[in-house]
């Protein structure tokens, strides 16, 4: 069978998503195959939906604890599956606001090239051209079209068992599409060459196109190397915020795994502000937000410090944008990068998969003992069973929530909302 036959038989087969899971419990794991399954080849499948003007930050109301993610804007609050579609464009474009800045819809035409050396991906839009090439790493074991993980900046998850495993690696250099080389970089990039340095995406959102892109040439490629279906996203530390956003806005990415992303990714904001007021070394978001252009400009000043709590989401419903696809937290217990805050972020992402049936595709894990973006031995189980579930279409272990510093009900506190029942639709 030639590769582009594969190709479009891989296509048709895979990339899924199981929506008859078992539920996972605290500590414990599950040992899940495919069932039930549906492609994904859509970057946002609520794109059609209405979402009203959002108020200005000044006039958002105070939410102390974690905000309810099945709220809707028009202050009802979800019951059945189909709503979940909307009510999830609502917290994207609140992100988008309020956190990342906009994030562009596909430009007038991208085109490229795959190799088993490189993908080369050029856009074209309103009279200006940009291009980035991404190295491509095949794996020795599997055949075409291989699964993919898509890693922002160095590869740092277990690249041996993922080339004996069959997947390649695919290397964005991130930092070549949106700067981050102090506060002052804002508006550097191949991003900002096409769409202007004054545009409010953060570097993050910029790398999050950027993948986009990269995505809808893996698409639109009769090469039969890649399965454009079976791609996963990931980075450590600045790079694995950048992951979780790429994840949570592209829905043709069948698995992210944030790694040690601290502060702007699985650590919710809320929490982290509350520790630093105890006296935690812990970066928070007034601190983040000047570091690095990683969030839009005025991020800092309308959501710092006291006026955190005017957020109308927090990171557990970024999180929840990535539902109910496949995601993998990895942390490690370093006070700064927030694993606590991480933890119950993490937990209360959790409820939204259980209100969709799926909790077993979510797991977060830290057990610490190991240097910062170094993937311990005692995580490779959830690496290695995210990666059979979700690029290879195979049972793997999955569901595991672990932590050697959050007891188990640390976001009972936070969470104030019940989970609704999501798992079916009405007939």
């Amino acid at each position: 069978m030639n590769h582009k036959i594969k190709s479009m038989v891989s296509s048709l087969a895979t990339l899924t998503l199981s929506f008859s899971l078992l539920n996972a419990c605290a500590g414990g794991g599950t040992m899940q195959s495919s069932s039930e399954r549906r492609p994904v080849t859509t970057e946002n499948s609520g794109e059609g939906c209405p979402v009203p003007t959002l108020p200005d930050a000044s006039n958002l109301a105070v939410i102390k604890t974690l905000p309810d993610p099945f709220l809707g804007l028009d202050g009802h609050r979800i019951t059945e599956r189909d709503q979940w579609r909307c009510r999830r464009q609502e917290t994207l474009q609140q992100v988008q606001q309020y956190e990342s800045g906009i994030k562009p819809g596909k430009p007038e035409r991208v085109s490229g090239r795959v190799s088993a050396k490189s993908v080369t991906v050029t856009v074209h839009h309103q009279g200006k051209t940009i291009e980035f090439n991404a190295p491509v790493t095949l794996p020795n074991a599997g055949q075409a079209p291989y699964p993919a993980i898509i890693t922002l900046g160095p590869a740092t998850l277990d690249s041996e068992l993922l080339s004996d495993k069959g997947v390649a690696i695919i290397s964005v250099d991130n930092n070549e599409l949106g700067a981050q080389s102090g506060a002052n970089s804002r508006g550097n990039g191949l991003f900002y060459d096409l769409y202007g340095k004054d545009h409010s995406a953060s570097s993050m959102t910029a790398w999050a196109w950027g993948v986009s892109r990269l995505i809808d040439v893996l698409q639109e490629s009769d090469e039969g190397l890649i399965a454009a279906n079976r791609l996963a996203v990931t980075g450590c530390s600045r790079n694995g915020k950048g992951a979780l956003l790429a994840g949570a806005l592209d829905e043709r990415v069948a698995l992210t795994i944030p790694q040690e992303s601290g502060a702007g990714g699985a650590v919710a904001w809320r929490v982290a502000q509350a520790m630093a007021e105890e006296g935690v070394n812990v970066q928070t978001l007034s601190h983040a937000a000047g570091e690095q252009p990683w969030f839009r400009a005025g991020f800092g000043s309308e959501f710092g410090n006291n006026k955190v709590t005017r957020l109308p989401f927090d990171h557990h419903q970024l999180m929840g944008l990535v539902a109910p696809r496949g995601l993998l937290v990895l942390d490690n217990d370093i006070d700064w990068l927030g694993p606590i805050p991480a933890y119950i972020g993490t937990s209360a992402a959790r409820e939204i998969y259980r209100a969709l049936g799926v909790e077993a595709n979510i797991a977060y894990s830290e057990n610490g003992g190991h240097r910062h973006c170094a993937l311990p031995d005692h995580q490779r189980d959830l690496l290695e069973g995210f990666v059979n579930r979700f690029l290879l279409d195979r049972p793997g272990t999955t569901g595991i929530f672990r932590s050697t510093l959050a007891e188990e009900d640390a976001v009972a506190p936070w969470v104030e909302w019940t989970t609704p029942d999501l798992s079916e639709s009405p007939d």
